[in-house]
């Protein structure tokens, strides 16, 4: 049974709320719907746990909690929606290209952003809506974030090669991982036929190298 000071807008509550709503990244109206106050009221008491170093500004109107902040995929989510973890950092994620991406890369319907949170950076690439597809929900590092499958990470970013926007290392992909047919299906979104031949080359590579090697 709750106690009638269970819905004060107060340090302890609010982690209590976090706790059970998941709520893990929060804003000023989260705690005005839920502790029946006024917006400005909610927004100055997360303000001063800022400055406390209780709570951690992600951006203006999008906080944390500071020891416990949530993992760089959801903070991903998050900072700027409509977006999904995609590109470098997904194909990393899976193991396709095999460095460790820092950034965190995704895409969106909006336009192109970039994000500093806590010395980690967090970009956005702009893909139409009709390409905006091929993610899902995941579990990563116990949150559920939006990733995209394999193959259309690994088309979003032939995408970005073939508008010149980037360089391709051919001897970078795994395509151990990858299902050729679901991506010659994603890249047939983009309708642009020169990514087809980007395919052949990055198989005709993987052909070569399992020869040499």
């Amino acid at each position: 049974m709750k106690r009638k000071n269970d819905h004060k807008l107060n340090t302890i509550n609010v982690q209590r709320f976090i706790r059970e709503k998941s709520k893990q990244i929060f804003s000023p109206l989260d705690l005005q719907r839920c502790f029946k106050v006024n917006y400005d009221t909610a927004r100055k008491f997360i303000l001063r746990g800022v400055n406390k170093n209780i709570y951690l500004k992600l951006k203006k109107g999008l906080y944390s909690l500071a020891e416990t902040p949530p993992n760089n995929y959801l903070i991903a989510n998050r900072l700027y929606e409509p977006s999904y973890i995609s590109f470098d950092t997904a194909l990393s994620c899976y193991g396709i290209i095999p460095e460790t991406i820092y950034s965190i890369t995704s895409a969106t319907t909006k336009a192109t952003r970039r994000f500093i949170v806590k010395g980690v950076e967090y970009t956005y690439k702009k893909l139409k809506k009709d390409f905006f597809t091929g993610y899902r929900a995941v579990k990563y590092q116990g949150e559920i974030v939006l990733l995209a499958e394999p193959e259309k990470a690994l088309a979003d970013y032939l995408y970005f090669i073939e508008l010149k926007k980037r360089n391709l290392s051919y001897e970078r992909l795994n395509l151990k991982k990858i299902q050729k047919s679901k991506l010659i299906t994603y890249v047939k979104l983009f309708k642009r036929p020169k990514m087809n031949n980007l395919i052949k080359n990055i198989y005709a590579y993987s052909r070569k190298s399992q020869r040499i090697y």
